[in-house]
């Protein structure tokens, strides 16, 4: 084979009109609209709306003082907010379907050696994106909750409104979901060739602050909480570096690509 002719494309013959994507698209679109949609069915049954709702206050409701309840001061919250809740879990709960007709749509497409990439970051940032809600509510609520309840004074009742709290929660879960994924982008970082490994490490001093700063703007004006979120993300950074390099390492792409 001469230098400059390329191997056997592993492509060849996977093409497609643009209008046979488009109809693949919609059917995938329909059936991860269709899984959430039994997922929201399932849960709508058991444990019920106000049951999820529930167990998303448990966190609050045990720090409240005796007596006191979450209010609702708009006429259509005690419908509305539980229902909001059931479809965030369902989604959740129907989150690697979702992900799976993902993969199945752009996976025709790619090579290898890209599918060796492309796959366990789609699975791995499912995952830790789903353990940093559930660090977050089993966690990082049960501190920042006792510690407000501690701090305010005597004096005052405690009756947060459950629009706010939803708020709260869904706010929380997204910047500790999203803190969780650090290890990923460090990976795609490193992979796409846009920071070497080098970098990376020598930039582990300036991310530290970074995730501090990060963590004193995103949750409530609490030691604890700050730091459950900045001690987390600089472990995560380490973590990227060290699984950056084994990426590198067994996701180059085949020597005759290279070539061509």
């Amino acid at each position: 084979m001469a230098a400059g002719d390329k191997g056997p494309d592993e492509l060849e013959g996977t093409e497609q009109p643009f209008v046979s994507h488009l109809v693949e698209l919609r059917d995938r679109l329909i059936r991860a609209l269709v899984a959430v949609g039994i997922a929201f069915a399932l849960l709508s049954l058991w444990p019920g709306p106000s049951g999820l709702y529930d167990l998303l206050a448990a966190p609050l409701v045990a720090h409240l003082p005796k007596g006191a309840t979450l209010i609702a001061t708009n006429v259509i919250s005690p419908f509305i907010v539980p229902l909001k809740i059931t479809l965030m879990a369902a989604f959740l709960l129907a989150l690697p379907f979702v992900l799976y007709q993902v993969w199945a749509f752009v996976a025709p497409g790619l090579y290898t050696h890209e599918k060796k990439l492309v796959l366990p970051l789609v699975v791995s940032s499912t995952i830790l994106f789903l353990i940093g809600v559930a660090f977050c509510y089993f966690f990082v609520f049960g501190q920042v909750f006792k510690f407000i309840q501690g701090f305010a004074p005597k004096s005052i009742t405690a009756a947060p409104d459950i629009e706010a709290y939803l708020s709260f929660v869904l706010s929380m879960f997204i910047a500790f979901g999203a803190t969780f994924e650090v290890p990923i982008v460090v990976v795609v970082l490193a992979r796409m060739g846009f920071v070497s490994i080098d970098k990376l490490k020598s930039f582990r001093a300036y991310f530290i602050v970074c995730a501090f700063v990060v963590a004193a703007v995103v949750t409530p004006p609490d030691v604890i909480s700050q730091l459950a979120l900045a001690l987390p993300m600089c472990l995560l950074y380490e973590l990227g570096i060290w699984a950056a390099q084994l990426f590198i390492k067994n996701t180059q792409a085949p020597e005759t690509e290279q070539q061509g």
